[in-house]
């Protein structure tokens, strides 16, 4: 892993980008913001030594490196999920790239269903805590003394001053912004209503198929995380509708200007805290 990286970190500093401050992680359908970045390069994964691909629709595929504002930004346009079938080495490898590139702290944005009562497709939700359901976690095996400590604390694994920054951010730009906590479960089926009454009780606000994974590198790494929700649809059970990915990415792109506002904004704030 550690010479993969290398490898491919390598790579994308021949393209003489500026070295990213902040990272970025574009969930489903919300890849608009990395094509915003200003003096844009937009690497694809393919080009990257290593770097897994996406199968899914809605995950474009790119590293894309620019800046919004002053802040240099590295984001990844797009992930690998466990349903797809890679392991954990390979669905963490982007979060591990950002943070080899020299991120000190790294955005993840995801699409998920809505559990919190009031809770409405086109929310966005800043994530406080999660829960691990996946059944897996990325630091199982051989710890790797280097990167980070064996048993890392995840206390404050959304890191308070980024999630203050979001807050600070939302109320300058009159953006609604909920909170609450997300759970992370394998998919790729989505859940059944009796499993979305079970994670209501557990204290989950959203559910989704990924992010954990990536808190959980990036963390024990020593990467201060902030993580947001796009609300694409509510749960099982919850809607008078079945659930469709098309959906998913529907709703993104209705939300696709606010979520870009907020998301720069907040980044702007991140890269100040993080310097």
């Amino acid at each position: 892993m550690a010479k993969d990286l290398v490898e491919a970190a390598a790579r994308v500093r021949a393209l003489a980008a500026p070295a990213p401050q902040v990272g970025v992680v574009l969930g489903s359908g919300l890849g608009a913001f990395g094509d915003s970045l200003s003096g844009l390069v937009k690497v694809p994964y393919a080009d990257i030594p290593h770097m897994p691909q996406s199968s899914v629709v809605g995950h474009s595929g790119n590293l894309c490196l620019g800046k919004v504002g002053e802040a240099s930004v590295a984001c990844l346009q797009g992930r690998v999920h466990l349903y797809e079938g890679h392991d954990l080495d390979r669905v963490t490898f982007g979060v591990r790239l950002l943070s080899e590139l020299g991120c000190r702290a790294v955005v993840l944005t995801n699409a998920a269903g809505g559990i919190q009562a009031g809770f409405a497709p086109g929310d966005l939700m800043l994530i406080v805590d999660h829960l691990n359901l996946m059944g897996r976690n990325p630091l199982v095996g051989r710890n790797d003394d280097a990167a980070g400590p064996r048993f890392p604390d995840m206390t404050r694994a959304y890191d308070p001053p980024i999630c203050a920054a979001a807050r600070e951010a939302a109320a300058e730009l009159g953006v609604k912004l909920q909170e609450g906590v997300y759970a992370g479960l394998l998919g790729p089926s989505y859940e059944t209503p009796a499993e979305i009454r079970m994670l209501r009780t557990l204290g989950a606000d959203a559910v989704g198929m990924s992010t954990v994974p990536e808190v959980l590198v990036l963390r024990h790494r020593g990467v201060r995380v902030g993580a947001m929700s796009c609300i694409t649809n509510l749960g099982a059970g919850l809607s008078p509708t079945l659930l469709d990915h098309s959906e998913v990415e529907a709703t993104a792109n209705k939300t696709r200007a606010t979520f870009t506002s907020l998301l720069g904004k907040w980044v702007e704030k991140v890269a100040r805290l993080a310097s």
